[in-house]
């Protein structure tokens, strides 16, 4: 079986989120109270170790060694201080001590390798640069694990905070055989039950950490984000929002600010860019045609119409939210002459659609408002602007599974993509959409070029700490000198909540489920 991002990323995307029944989440209210979440999907699969279930659900019950915080600080979790070599080739943990998994299981060197054991060293989790250089571990105490590795692992401590295959299991949630039975971490909740409506999850009150101060939390399975919209004005849930939980859409969220709802709307660590296809396309392989698109059309309208002044309009391959993210470029503004001037220089000419050798300038767009909700409208707003410079532009809209065939088969002149987000990033993106000989799966590629940005990538990959800065630089410089995609907008972390939710604040990635810190009023 071969495993790649987007299986991990998009697990039940393809999955009915339906499973067996649960009784109506909303009748339990006791014991410190019930936080009321809303899913577009149900929990489905929580394996740590396998790529089905929502993460942000598996975040409540797993915990990684280290945690992705703000700004790409990592912080302590079931480590408590972590020492890396100086040649990159391995890194020591301390274990945190007194620690148990829900089950009563201790946390220690034992419970950790045998995490490990499922999944390091197998081949199917070679997407991930700590099991694909992985040698071996030395258990030097109790709690004190050292991994060792072939080559230094840039991104360690990024993959080592994922949602999964990295995070814990109880050696006592398998069978005899070792096959998963029930999701059992050292996390602050407990599943309680699931179903096709949703999950329920009781207080781990032996947990570690800074216990929760309500004592349920429920997953309530709402597919459509009007009725998620309904149930939260009606106060049948207490939250909603994120890319993959439950989605908000910028129309959504100024219809709720108007209705006085809460919504907190921050920074995010996504963007979304456009990619061009040269090798179906020849037009694209000119430069001066790809600067003419560029800055043929209004990102700054696109930013305040579509998506209400939510998001910002972009330059970058990543927001400045990401480390490393390099050398901020202005976002290119629309100057409809220039582009003109360009397209004359690179040989297209004439009246309405532009021609060259007898052929027109005509590109083929390729949307999903499944992958991102509002494209088909984006593209509209590109074709009529870009027909203003004489690029006809024909709109191909596709369901989520034909985009998954289409992308990796570069079926397409023109597409749109999201970048990974935290804490994927920059190394995820990076060597996921640009390396063309990194198999990715559905995912696609943003930029192929072996000759040019394949060395540019791989340099990044064998940069040691001091020299990632400078080899990350050489590829934002690249691309933007080259016009090798085009940046478009940074999308927004968007969330709303009822007013009995006090002290909201948005997670630090998409995958995580907002709880922390939370009070709710009676």
């Amino acid at each position: 079986m071969q495993v790649n991002r987007r299986t991990i990323l998009m697990g039940m995307a393809g999955l009915p989120a339906f499973m067996s029944g649960l009784a109506p989440l909303s009748l339990h209210a006791q014991d410190g109270g019930t936080l009321r979440v809303a899913a577009g999907k149900a929990a489905g699969d929580l394996n740590p170790q396998k790529y089905n279930g929502l993460w942000s659900v598996q975040d409540m019950m797993f915990e990684p060694l280290v945690r992705y915080g703000a700004g790409g600080k990592f912080e302590p979790a079931l480590a408590t201080a972590w020492q890396q070599a100086e040649d990159g080739k391995s890194i020591r943990f301390d274990l945190r001590k007194d620690v148990t998994f829900q089950d009563g299981t201790p946390w220690d060197a034992r419970s950790m390798t045998w995490n490990l054991d499922r999944w390091i060293s197998k081949e199917d989790y070679f997407w991930l640069n700590v099991a694909r250089l992985f040698s071996s571990y030395n258990v030097i105490d109790d709690h004190t694990v050292e991994l060792k590795f072939k080559e230094p692992v840039i991104g360690l401590l990024n993959e080592l905070s994922y949602v999964r295959p990295t995070r814990f299991l109880s050696p006592k949630a398998v069978d005899a055989n070792g096959n998963y039975q029930k999701p059992i971490g050292t996390g602050p909740w407990i599943e309680e039950s699931a179903g096709n409506d949703g999950s329920v999850f009781t207080r781990f009150d032996g947990y570690w950490g800074e216990k929760p101060t309500f004592s349920r939390l429920e997953v309530k399975v709402l597919p459509d984000s009007r009725g998620r919209m309904a149930a939260l004005r009606a106060g049948d849930i207490d939250i909603t929002g994120g890319d993959f939980l439950a989605p908000i859409k910028a129309t959504e969220a100024a219809t709720l600010t108007e209705a006085g709802v809460a919504v907190v709307v921050e920074q995010g660590t996504t963007a979304i860019v456009a990619g061009f296809n040269p090798q179906r396309n020849a037009a694209l392989a000119d430069r001066k045609v790809r600067e003419a698109i560029n800055i043929g059309f209004d990102r700054d309208a696109i930013c305040k119409v579509l998506y209400k002044g939510l998001a910002q309009p972009a330059g970058n391959l990543f927001p400045d939210s990401v480390p490393l993210s390099g050398t901020r470029f202005p976002a290119p503004v629309r100057d409809i002459e220039k582009a003109k001037a360009l397209l004359v220089e690179a040989g297209w000419t004439g009246d309405g659609i532009r021609q060259k050798d007898g052929k027109p300038l005509q590109i083929e767009l390729v949307v999903s408002e499944e992958q991102l909700a509002g494209s088909r409208s984006l593209g509209e707003i590109m074709q009529a602007q870009l027909g203003e410079a004489g690029i006809g532009v024909t709109i191909r809209s596709v369901d989520h599974a034909s985009r998954h065939s289409d992308i990796p088969a570069r079926n397409y002149d023109m597409a749109l993509f999201s970048t990974f987000g935290a804490p994927y990033e920059p190394f995820g993106t990076i060597f996921g959409l640009l390396l063309s000989t990194y198999d990715n799966g559905v995912d696609g590629k943003l930029v192929v070029d072996p000759e040019h940005l394949d060395p540019l990538v791989l340099a990044v990959q064998k940069a040691s700490e001091p020299d990632a800065p400078a080899a990350y630089q050489a590829i934002y410089d690249w691309m933007h000198q080259e016009t090798a995609f085009m940046p478009l907008f940074y999308n927004p972390a968007i969330w709303a909540h009822t007013e009995r939710v006090k002290g909201f604040k948005a997670p630090s990635t998409e995958y995580d489920m907002p709880y922390e810190g939370l009070t709710l009023e009676s």
